[in-house]
This record gives C-alpha cells, sequence and structure tokens, in this order.
C-alpha cells in the first residue's frame, strides 16, 4: 500500500473515533427552540383586559321597563321632562376608529357647540381610544348642563370604541 493510501484510512480511523455519532448533536437544537418558546411566552405580561367597567354594560334593565322603547307616530307629540320630543335638543356622537366627534344642535339642528378626541388633547392614535371618547363626552355634558340642558336626543353614527360614550349622557350629574 502507498503512503497515501495509508494516511487516508488512518484520517478516517481517527475522525470516527474522536467525534462519534454528529447526528444527534443536531437534533436537540428543535428541542430547545419549543422550550425557550414556551419559557418566552410564560414570562410575558398577562392579555389586558381593558378599562373596569368596560366589559359589561347593564342593557336589560333598558329593555325590561313596560314603556316603549322604539319610536312610533306618537312619539313627535311625547313628553320627556315637561318637553315635547320635537323640541329636545340633539346630541350627535360620530364614531371612527381614529376620533369620536360630539356636537349639540338644538332642536332644528342649528349646532350649539362640538367637542372631539382632538380638540380635548389627544393627538394622532390616542384619539381613537374609548379613554379619549369618554374625556371628550364628559367635557361636552358639563357645558350641556352648564346651558341648561337636562335631556338631549342621543344620535350616534359609526363604529369604533367611542361607541359606548353614549351611556354617559345617562348618568346624572356628568
Amino acid at each position: 500500500m502507498s503512503l497515501l493510501k495509508q494516511l487516508n484510512l488512518l484520517s478516517g480511523a481517527v475522525r470516527r473515533t474522536v467525534f462519534g455519532n454528529v447526528k444527534s448533536f443536531h437534533q436537540t437544537a428543535a428541542l430547545c427552540k419549543v422550550e425557550d418558546r414556551k419559557a418566552m411566552l410564560a414570562s410575558l405580561p398577562s392579555k389586558d383586559e381593558g378599562t373596569i367597567g368596560e366589559r359589561s354594560i347593564d342593557i336589560d334593565s333598558m329593555i325590561d321597563k313596560k314603556t316603549s322603547i322604539f319610536p312610533d307616530a306618537n312619539t313627535p307629540a311625547a313628553l320627556f321632562n315637561g318637553v315635547p320630543f320635537n323640541e329636545i335638543p340633539i346630541c350627535h356622537i360620530r364614531v371612527s376608529p381614529n376620533n369620536t366627534i360630539i356636537s349639540i344642535t338644538d332642536a332644528k339642528g342649528v349646532p350649539q357647540f362640538i367637542r372631539s378626541c382632538g380638540i380635548e388633547g389627544f393627538k394622532n392614535t390616542r384619539k381613537g381610544t374609548n379613554i379619549a371618547a369618554q374625556a371628550t363626552a364628559i367635557s361636552i355634558s358639563t357645558r350641556a348642563i352648564e346651558r341648561g340642558y337636562k335631556t338631549v336626543r342621543v344620535t350616534v353614527r359609526g363604529l369604533g370604541p367611542g361607541r359606548m360614550v353614549r351611556y354617559l349622557f345617562h348618568i346624572p350629574g356628568t
């Protein structure tokens, strides 16, 4: 045998005895990734449940009343706190995913005042939050009370986080 063949055989034997089975070394990496992901998910904070009181609103209490909740032919002549329905001021709530705009008009539709989340000081994506909509509703409702409004009709247009603001107008003192 030549010297070159003997060196090749010797190097192959040394390689097999020193390194052994190399395949098992690479199989543990996939298991480590799964365990690392589980540890990472366990260390994350729990999912935010939102603001307290935002999850549930008791709408059934309004339905349980024996009065009709839907308008009919007699609605324009109906009295609400001694004021005919036709003469009650209107609160328009326009909701979008990016902003909430609330305006109060008289019974004929002439604007009295208007507030939005941007006017309240919320900028950019913060305007689209329910907290911004609540702050806007509280602001405009206090101005309405200062002007002497006790009852308003509420119209809601659009979908977004500010839609639930209409319930703030039912709370006495705001």
